[in-house]
């Protein structure tokens, strides 16, 4: 069964700063670790919370293995003179 909670696949940055500080509380072996993620970050469903994180590994794995290059950001540091 879906909930209404299930349509909205976007994440906000508040959503994610609660899903990753949620991971850290609730680590692999927790019993129903999923749903005390999603109670933590709220308004998403224990499926979301699931996902998000297969997501987050796959990405993980993809930025270690080099398949994904790091960015060349600009430095916004002080200039020499």
């Amino acid at each position: 069964m879906t909930s209404s909670r299930d349509s909205n696949p976007y994440w906000t940055p508040k959503q994610n700063k609660l899903f990753e500080k949620a991971l850290a509380v609730y680590d692999e072996d927790t019993p129903d670790r999923w749903q005390k993620v999603a109670a933590a970050v709220g308004e998403k469903s224990t499926e979301e919370v699931r996902r998000h994180n297969e997501i987050l590994v796959m990405d993980l794995m993809f930025i270690e293995s080099g398949q994904i290059p790091i960015p060349n950001y600009k430095s916004t540091g002080s200039k020499r003179r």
